[in-house]
């Protein structure tokens, strides 16, 4: 007699690509699945392996999270609710840093090829005209 666990395999977390972890958390978070029909939608072996994807990639904190099965006080949904805010909150700061990290790397940028083209006196920035700017200059020595 075969054991029910002779076709077992253990995986790793390596064994999920990070899109897939993706997708399965974004249709639990979507009410399209709960934890236990991803399990056995995917195959995947423990709830503790969805749990931690929740925890690392879902937009909910869910260390405090209620339970779906029942229904939520209007507290406990304005609390789910700060949750969510205080996310999009970090969501946004992370945004700004790199939005301004970008910003400044750009400036250094330009500097240095500033310097390049003075200490060495060789124009690095070439003084491209679009071929919309071209064309219409053709037109006005025509008319």
């Amino acid at each position: 007699m075969e054991s029910l666990h002779s076709n077992y395999v253990k995986r790793t977390q390596k064994d999920y690509s990070l899109s897939f972890k993706l997708q399965v958390v974004q249709e639990i978070e979507q009410g399209l699945l709960t934890r236990t029909q991803a399990l056995d939608k995917y195959g995947i072996q423990a709830r503790s392996t969805i749990r931690t994807w929740l925890k690392k990639y879902g937009k909910f904190d869910y260390d405090f999270s209620v339970n779906r099965s029942m229904s939520k006080t209007p507290e406990q949904r304005i609390l789910e609710l700060e949750q969510q805010v205080k996310f999009l909150e970090k969501q946004k700061a992370r945004a700004e840093f790199l939005a301004e990290r970008a910003d400044k790397k750009a400036i250094i940028f330009d500097m240095m090829i500033d310097i390049a083209e003075e200490e060495f006196n060789i124009p690095i920035r070439k003084k491209h005209v679009p071929e919309l700017s071209k064309n219409i200059a053709k037109k006005n020595k025509k008319a």
